[in-house]
């Protein structure tokens, strides 16, 4: 996003809140009230960057020339064996991992963004997702220093199913020195051909974060996120009037050949 010269100037805010929040209010609100009331009374609204975020993590409102900013240089996490991760690529003796996918038992949301009153979104503890055997998570190890991550985030996964209709689900995590694991942002993609190995490209919802030194940062790979995505029966069928539920084992590969990871 970029001011080009307009006689009302563009602005860009971006807070912690979920978009169902009835609570959103501080700095945000009095910008929006005093930006809006200098417009209806033809007057310019007082002077402010273009892009102004709350970068989480740090807890703080930061201002921005551009969206997405022009400074972060582009960086890859890649996944490794063992449920590890690193910058590092993989090495050439990795094999894949497995996971078993069943839709009757879909792969619940938990957290992230939702449009819904009914169920809790934005940061919760993933421990009780985590510990589903149909979700793979690769750990970084502990931070030397902090690393922001403000921007677009995506994900690179070379995946094959058992069928050829599969969902992939990426998800970005923090891991504080406790060991809570919460969730930063996430994404999903459909594949018609996954019973081929297959790059399935992910784009996550862009972020602006960051993680402490000492904190680890964590990717959590599976086939669904229910109900905020409705589950893929693995049959072809339309989701919302399918009859048949088809279950299938999922690989992830990580090797050189393979580089699964995810990037901003």
């Amino acid at each position: 996003m970029q001011d080009t010269g307009r006689s009302t100037p563009l602005r860009l805010t971006v807070g912690p809140w979920p978009h169902t929040s009835l609570e959103v209010g501080g700095l945000s609100a009095c910008e929006a009230v005093d930006f809006g009331l200098a417009l209806c009374l033809g007057e310019q609204p007082a002077e402010r960057a273009p892009v102004r975020l709350y970068v989480m993590g740090e807890n703080k409102w930061r201002d921005f020339p551009f969206w997405p900013p022009p400074e972060y240089e582009h960086q890859r996490f890649h996944l490794r064996p063992g449920g590890a991760q690193a910058t590092d690529p993989p090495p050439a003796d990795a094999a894949p991992d497995g996971y078993y996918y069943d839709p009757a038992d879909p792969t619940p949301a938990l957290g992230g963004a939702r449009m819904s009153f009914a169920a809790k979104a934005g940061p919760l503890d993933q421990a009780k997702l985590e510990a589903r055997p149909d979700v793979l998570t690769y750990t970084k190890s502990a931070l030397d220093q902090d690393v922001e991550v403000i921007g677009e985030v995506s994900a690179e996964i070379f995946f094959r199913s058992s069928l050829p209709y599969a969902d992939v689900f990426v998800r970005l995590c923090d891991v504080d020195e406790k060991g809570r694991s919460i969730n930063v942002c996430d994404g999903l993609t459909s594949l018609t051909d996954a019973d081929e190995l297959t790059r399935a490209t992910v784009q996550l919802w862009p972020t602006a974060y960051r993680f402490k030194r000492g904190h680890r940062i964590r990717v959590q790979i599976s086939s669904g996120a229910f109900p905020c995505y409705n589950r893929n029966p693995g049959t072809g069928e339309p989701r919302a009037t399918a009859t048949t539920l088809r279950a299938a084992d999922q690989q992830v590969f990580h090797d050189p050949e393979h580089p699964s990871a995810v990037f901003r």
